[in-house]
């Protein structure tokens, strides 16, 4: 079993704001890839009509996503005037702490969370 946490949020992309939530997106991309080290992967995802949003990032622990929403939670904000956010789903067990802080950012955001607990399983991490 591991120990990794992954992340997946889906949002609905408001009416006419498609061009701006992808620069907004790009930006946030940027940023989390330049300041969070211990991220796996943070990939953005859109729908073939560009009405669904999807990011799905892959922790090495809790502690790496509780990171990001320290560090990249100020940049919400600006994001939630373009989305509609639906779910985050987390595939991995979560600190009570945690739990609290996606509920904060579904209050921002709108959405409810789901958390899903490992049964059974392994991960595979090709060496550096």
């Amino acid at each position: 079993m591991s120990d990794f946490i992954v992340y997946l949020d889906t949002s609905e992309v408001r009416p006419g704001k498609l061009g701006e939530l992808k620069a907004a997106m790009q930006d946030l991309a940027r940023f989390v890839e330049v300041n969070e080290p211990r991220i796996i992967a943070y990939d953005v995802y859109f729908s073939a009509d560009g009405t669904r949003m999807s990011v799905l990032h892959v922790h090495t622990d809790v502690p790496s996503l509780e990171f990001h929403l320290k560090v990249a939670g100020p940049r919400f904000p600006p994001i939630a005037p373009l989305v509609q956010l639906r779910t985050i789903e987390i595939f991995g067990a979560v600190t009570e702490e945690l739990a609290k802080q996606l509920e904060a950012k579904t209050q921002l955001l709108g959405g409810t969370v789901i958390i899903h607990d490992l049964h059974a399983g392994f991960a595979r991490v090709p060496a550096a």
